[in-house]
């Protein structure tokens, strides 16, 4: 059955701004707030969580969701702080997460994005996922979306890019690719 409408679980304007672009011309996509509460574990534990509980939650729209997950890993932590990227710049900020690796020679890190889909509740999820290998750097270009300004690839930050540019190469724009790929198959 062809997929009508798409619920993407997500407050973040900046995450639903990019999603739209890339996948705005496949199904009509919805957008809706949830407070979620996030469990410890693998990328792939959380983001299958995660979405297990949305498709759960009875939707004003209902229908399937696909909630996202972002982390990033630094390769000389072990790939900490990984999925707890987002309390980290909370409590850190920018110029904290690049002290984070002050003792380290290497300040590689990979940019991980996870979407997982649902059909709806008592379905397993399915997981698209992006990676994006660069480095950790001191805070460049606008501030507003998350570790952007911080995280370089091939001499420019994320912040530092235009839109269409990121989407093409970032780990969310990765995921994203894989994620259209599937649902244009179901089509």
């Amino acid at each position: 059955m062809p997929l009508t409408e798409l619920n993407f679980i997500t407050g973040n304007k900046n995450k639903l701004s990019e999603v739209k672009a890339i996948l705005g011309d496949i199904v009509p996509l919805q957008s809706q707030s949830l407070d979620l509460t996030e469990i410890q574990g693998t990328i792939e534990e959380i983001s299958k969580d995660k979405c297990r509980r949305a498709a759960a939650i009875d939707l004003e729209v209902g229908g399937p969701v696909l909630t996202e997950d972002t982390c990033l890993c630094f390769n000389a932590l072990k790939e900490l702080p990984g999925p707890y990227i987002k309390w980290f710049l909370q409590a850190l900020g920018h110029e904290g997460l690049n002290n984070m690796l002050l003792a380290y020679e290497d300040k590689s890190a990979q940019a991980v994005c996870t979407f997982a889909y649902c059909e709806g509740p008592g379905n397993e999820p399915l997981i698209f996922e992006g990676r994006t290998t660069g480095k950790i750097v001191p805070a460049r270009g606008p501030t507003n979306f998350g570790w952007d300004p911080i995280f370089e690839y091939e001499g420019e930050t994320y912040a530092e890019m235009d839109k269409a540019k990121k989407n093409s190469l970032s780990h969310r724009g990765k995921a994203l690719i894989k994620l259209k790929e599937w649902l244009q198959s179901q089509i």
